[in-house]
């Protein structure tokens, strides 16, 4: 279904088409799953590393109570998972400079490069599927991603401004809610 800017379509035919649109940006077949979950297990990372390893990116240092609330589990379950962690060096320990007595979870250097370096898969991964558009369909990708980038802050710009939302210190142009 494809209108042209003029046509308004009706209610009915706007919402098909947002559907359809939903439907192909987030298709992931199971072939391409696995095969982001090898990407991403190689090395013995497994799942709950990631997501710590987000939640530390996202929210900064935490403290291991924080950090078991967060991830669901108890302290003593978060402990033992980022003591596996530590030993494979994608976290570590360091006591807050504030009170001595509460321990915070940090990335290290090669925990932050996960991410860098699945950035740079699916950079990669993405380019090779580009390369198979025609230059008038990259041409019109790119315009659809820019207002969908522009409509992301906007929403998110709203959002503040109702109070729905604190602000932080995360770039609104990159959707971090949305």
């Amino acid at each position: 279904m494809t209108l042209s800017k003029g046509e308004s379509g009706g209610r009915s035919d706007r919402t098909a088409l947002i559907n359809e649109l939903i439907d192909e940006m987030t298709s992931w077949s199971p072939r391409d799953r696995m095969e982001a979950f090898r990407s991403w297990l190689k090395g013995s990372l497994s799942l709950i590393h990631l997501h710590v390893l987000t939640v530390i990116e996202a929210d900064g240092p935490l403290p291991m109570s924080h950090l078991a609330e967060t991830l669901d589990v108890s302290v003593a379950s978060a402990t033992g998972i980022v003591g596996r962690m530590e030993e494979r060096g994608l976290v570590e320990r360091r006591h807050s400079q504030t009170d001595r007595r509460v321990v915070l979870v940090h990335p290290t250097e090669t925990g932050t490069a996960v991410f860098a370096e699945l950035a740079e898969h699916r950079k990669i991964k993405l380019g090779l599927l580009l390369a198979r558009l025609t230059d008038d369909e990259l041409s019109s990708l790119l315009v659809g991603l820019r207002a969908m980038r522009l409509a992301r802050h906007n929403l998110h710009a709203e959002k503040t401004a109702s109070g729905l939302i604190a602000v932080s210190a995360a770039d609104p142009a990159k959707g971090e809610d949305a």
